[in-house]
């Protein structure tokens, strides 16, 4: 289930052209995920660890603003990024 959300944060930042300077809060990473997947508790801690897992692997950037964390996705990551996302 890792593997699967972390593939939904991904594509929603790539859908959304989140790279490099362009950045969204971690609240926002929530809206494209499935309700199944993050509406318990386990959930929720899988999310959270999944970002921070991202964010580890440098496939994310985090930012602090607006004391929020805002992410976006590294392009010199880029071609890594796009194979984890393709692959089954």
């Amino acid at each position: 289930m890792n593997e699967l959300i972390k593939r939904y944060i991904l594509r929603s930042l790539i859908l959304s052209r989140r790279w490099g300077g362009k950045h969204t809060e971690v609240k926002n990473l929530i809206k494209g995920i499935p309700i199944n997947l993050i509406n318990t508790k386990a959930g929720k801690r899988e999310l959270r660890n999944s970002i921070k897992e991202l964010i580890n692997k440098e496939f994310l950037l985090a930012k602090k603003s607006t004391n929020e964390i805002h992410v976006s996705l590294n392009p010199r990551k880029k071609e890594e990024i796009l194979k984890f996302v393709t692959e089954d």
